[in-house]
């Protein structure tokens, strides 16, 4: 599968050089393909990875990831072009800089105005739920990370399914695509919580009873 990733940081970053080395095709997109920075992601990805302008990465690929900070989101939805037809992974979360709560939340989210920008596509929210330490490795003492995701399109939610359980989580779907409205605050909490337990390195997991 082709997927680009709008957003090379820690979040981008750390799926990209996952999917690359899962066997997937992966176009890192920036301002500036040949920066000493993208060298070093593509050198740790390997030979499936790839640089490009965020509009040719897109244009090249099925599956988008919108990586990038929340305040950036739309003007990188913007120079990505049109991305109708494309499932779109909203990785986003709009949280205030002092983390007092969210910017945007209540009666919308960040992944249906990403869907309002991204006239459309396929969106599918995910990744948003745990650091990207966690992405990285989101099995705890054999057990997997609980994923949640959202999305209005099936075909999409189930290839986004697939994409979260190949990298070892455990993908629970939550619904359509404004139940991101309760997706997107788990970011808030998960991020509290690693302050008052002084580590990132746990997840959250249901425990099904029968």
């Amino acid at each position: 599968m082709k997927i680009a990733i709008i957003g090379a940081g820690n979040v981008g970053g750390t799926l990209g050089r996952r999917w690359a080395r899962n066997g997937h095709t992966v176009i890192f997109s920036s301002r500036n393909p040949q920066s000493e920075e993208m060298k070093r992601v593509l050198a740790e990805a390997g030979p499936n990875a790839s640089a490009a302008s965020v509009r040719d990465a897109a244009a090249q690929s099925e599956v988008v990831t919108l990586a990038a900070p929340w305040q950036a989101a739309k003007s990188a939805i913007q120079s990505a072009g049109d991305l109708s037809g494309r499932i779109l992974i909203d990785t986003t979360n709009p949280l205030k800089k002092d983390l007092s709560g969210m910017e945007v939340g209540g009666d919308t989210s960040a992944a249906e105005q990403v869907a309002a920008w991204a006239k459309g596509a396929k969106v599918v929210k995910c990744f948003n739920n745990v650091g990207f330490n966690v992405m990285a490795d989101p099995r705890f003492d054999g057990k997997s990370a609980l994923m949640f995701y959202c999305g209005d399109d099936a075909a999409a939610k189930d290839v986004v399914r697939k994409l979260a359980g190949e990298l070892g989580f455990d993908p629970c779907d939550v619904g359509g695509l404004e139940k991101a409205r309760i997706i997107e605050p788990i970011s808030l909490l998960w991020i509290t919580l690693s302050i008052e337990l002084k580590t990132r390195e746990f997840a959250f997991q249901i425990i099904r009873r029968g």
